[in-house]
């Protein structure tokens, strides 16, 4: 499978970096591939330049998030939630037509300060406004409720936690959860919670994980949903 990875932050990176270790062939999209593999400093969470870290994965390229898109059989937008709309713009709706595309962003809105407050919030979500600006698209929003560490190796948190799952198309949503389970999410971790409405309700979960994060000091932590009766 060709999957187009759009962002070069941390997420991007740990999450192309899995899907290649899987056999999947890799592009990573970006604004602006010259100037992106120009850079020689330290992004501002002490990670490395991209091209140090492209250069330790050979097997996955760099292009445009236009290119990455018409490339991928799939798309995964791994980009800062503000950024999103304008990031799937650039790729280019013709490039995400008929194709999954994976959402794992969060709308964190930091124009007020730290901590970030959501928008949109409540009555719409991110998810929703992908949608609803890529109609041909199959949006899954997925994996945005917990550290990428953990989104691509579920074993870091002992016992048993989940992942969600929202989207308007079951077909995605079933190749979505196929994907998971192959990064080592047990099939019965992985909650569908329907429609792509669904996606508030887990974008609202960031207060809950960042204010989790300032209490445990770190952010090596899931949900679990105990079900009675069950082990969901």
């Amino acid at each position: 499978m060709r999957y187009a990875v759009l962002g070069t932050g941390i997420v991007g990176r740990t999450v192309a970096a899995r899907l290649a270790a899987l056999g999947h062939e890799v592009a990573v999209g970006t604004r602006d591939p010259e100037a992106t593999l120009a850079r020689t400093e330290p992004d501002h969470f002490g990670n490395v330049p991209f091209s140090e870290w492209l250069a330790d994965h050979g097997q996955i390229r760099l292009e445009s998030f236009a290119d990455a898109a018409a490339w991928g059989e799939a798309v995964v937008n791994a980009t800062q939630g503000a950024a999103s709309l304008q990031t799937l713009e650039a790729a280019g709706a013709a490039n995400l037509a008929d194709k999954v595309l994976i959402d794992i962003s969060n709308p964190l809105d930091f124009s007020q300060g730290v901590p970030p407050s959501l928008n949109p919030v409540n009555t719409d979500s991110l998810g929703e406004q992908l949608q609803r600006a890529f109609p041909e698209a199959k949006v899954v929003k997925t994996l945005n409720t917990m550290n990428c560490a953990i989104m691509m190796d579920p074993s870091l948190v002992a016992g048993e936690h989940n992942v969600f799952v929202s989207g308007d198309d079951d077909g995605a949503k079933k190749a979505v959860t196929e994907l998971l389970v192959s990064i080592g999410w047990p099939q019965h971790a992985v909650l569908d919670l329907g429609g792509i409405e669904t996606a508030r309700g887990t974008e609202m979960l960031l207060p809950v994980w960042l204010r989790l994060y300032g209490a445990f000091g770190h952010s090596d932590f899931n949900f679990h949903i105990q079900v009675a009766g069950s082990s969901r």
